[in-house]
């Protein structure tokens, strides 16, 4: 049985890995935070607590709220998605929410569950890493119980996606977030493994994948997805959106499809490519996600999303 701490910032693509996190045989979810990145905190935490009431099986499982705030904060437009999936019909049919809030913040609740847990525990991250940043300051010895941090994050070949004034565009938008987050987590010893922008890119969302999930609505995880998707529409019109977290999720459990390898990485927290990850012969070892088996990618996701079955049936 496989320990995960999920901690991720609310957006579609979060919400999905919540979702097929929740599907994954042998997989003890010891725990789910939320930051208010790519979303809206309150809309993004009620989302998550309402599918696991729908679609989870493990009982006394909470989601926890953070208090970390950006530096660089992602745009508006972006975040309010978050709002619309969290009144999807489907997660609204039963009140009131069953899944508790935990009492404390994401960072210190991340601590407590990795103290707890027997046994190490691996990372799920799918937005900034200002939490586990803040965690490690306040108990380091968290790192002995950290199997391994599988974060979508960062890129290694300069070609980010954020376009901000006085930036120079060489940063993905997880690390830009909170660019000195990164910087004490790659300090820290914690066996990473890093999914970036080289390896989400493989993945994007099309309007074949889309059909192809509208063909499976009478399953209700896949109709749940398939809504979910659609919202991303009204604000990526003129370029292209990506599996990013749903790849992250998915290769923590299934590690076959994908390919990686080794390399010494850096990062820069200050000037106009604040919040670049690169390559640096002097840097800390990471594992880089450099290809993707798109075919057993987009299976898995299929086969995990059709054995979802609601409490409600």
């Amino acid at each position: 049985m496989q320990n995960i701490y999920f901690n991720h910032d609310g957006n579609v693509d979060d919400l999905v890995s919540l979702l097929l996190l929740l599907q994954m045989p042998d997989v003890n979810l010891t725990g789910v935070s939320v930051v208010g990145a790519d979303s809206y905190l309150k809309p993004a935490v009620q989302a998550s607590r309402k599918i696991i009431d729908l679609f989870g099986q493990q009982p006394n499982l909470e989601v926890a709220a953070s208090d970390s705030r950006a530096v660089n904060q992602f745009p508006k437009e972006w975040r309010l998605s978050s709002f619309a999936f969290n009144d999807f019909p489907m997660l609204n049919e039963f009140r009131p929410i069953k899944t508790k809030q935990a009492n404390k913040p994401a960072h210190l609740d991340m601590i407590e569950k990795l103290q707890q847990a027997h046994g190490s525990t691996t990372l799920v991250m799918t937005g900034p890493l200002t939490d586990l940043a803040r965690a490690l300051v306040i108990d380091p010895s968290i790192t002995a119980k950290i199997d391994k941090l599988f974060w979508m994050g960062g890129t290694m070949n300069n070609q980010g996606n954020v376009s901000e004034p006085e930036q120079d565009g060489t940063m993905e938008w997880n690390a830009y977030w909170d660019p000195e987050a990164v910087k004490t987590v790659w300090d820290a010893d914690i066996d990473i493994q890093m999914v970036g922008l080289e390896s989400t890119d493989q993945v994007p969302l099309t309007k074949e994948l889309r059909d192809h999930w509208a063909s499976l609505r009478r399953y209700p995880a896949i109709d749940l997805i398939g809504q979910g998707y659609a919202l991303v529409l009204s604000y990526e019109a003129n370029s292209t959106y990506y599996l990013w977290d749903v790849l992250t999720t998915i290769s923590s459990r299934y590690p076959e499809i994908v390919t990686a390898k080794t390399v010494h990485s850096d990062m820069l927290t200050t000037g106009a490519g604040a919040g670049r990850t690169y390559i640096a012969d002097t840097g800390r070892p990471i594992t880089l996600v450099t290809s993707v088996d798109k075919n057993a990618f987009f299976t898995k996701v299929d086969e995990l999303a059709q054995s979802a079955s609601t409490k409600a049936n």
